[in-house]
């Protein structure tokens, strides 16, 4: 009786490991700093294998093959969200942030130029430069030809080339600068 509790509790075990990790590893790159949320991402990331690799080891025959493809599946999904991990980070911040950051570029003047609000911010130590991501308003949708585009991005608006534009959703988009340049810059103008 008690193999069979056991071996029920397996799957919900392994399934609760698995999805705690993976909110945890969406939490840390969508709420920390940019280059934190990547460290613990991969530490999250890490961790939960680990564990998933002791279950494999301690597990009888059958319990153990489950515990490798779950394994498997989510170092390979773990893999996906660091890789794309500016894609997440960007569409989950805007789902859950957007509000906030919309108020805040919304409250700005009109100045003549596109509205806009540091997004993110990362780089800055071991010698790699301070790169800016903006949130930009754009009424006109000016820049949805631009969010196809291939880097060096030049596009009506924008005060110099950029490295990507992104869209978030209608009028709104997450524009990438090169490292060590930013909007209002005079090198960028």
């Amino acid at each position: 009786m008690q193999q069979t509790a056991d071996s029920h509790m397996f799957p919900r075990r392994i399934a609760i490991c698995v999805v705690v990790s993976l909110v945890l590893i969406i939490l840390s790159l969508t709420f920390a700093a940019s280059d934190l949320g990547t460290v613990l991402c991969f530490g999250i990331a890490l961790v939960s294998a680990l564990v998933l690799l002791a279950y494999c080891v301690v597990k009888k025959r059958r319990q153990r093959f489950t515990a490798l493809f779950v394994l498997m599946a989510y170092v390979f999904a773990a893999i996906l969200l660091m890789w794309n991990n500016s894609l997440v980070r960007d569409h989950v911040r805007w789902a859950l942030l957007s509000g906030r950051y919309k108020a805040k570029v919304l409250a700005q003047p009109r100045s003549g130029e596109l509205k806009h609000a540091e997004w993110d911010h990362f780089g800055g130590f071991a010698g790699i430069g301070n790169t800016a991501e903006y949130l930009v308003f754009d009424p006109t949708d000016s820049l949805a030809g631009a969010a196809d585009a291939l880097s060096p991005i030049k596009a009506r608006g924008l005060p110099c080339d950029v490295v990507r534009v992104r869209r978030l959703s209608r009028q709104w988009y997450a524009v990438l600068f090169y490292s060590d340049t930013y909007w209002g810059q005079d090198a960028c103008k």
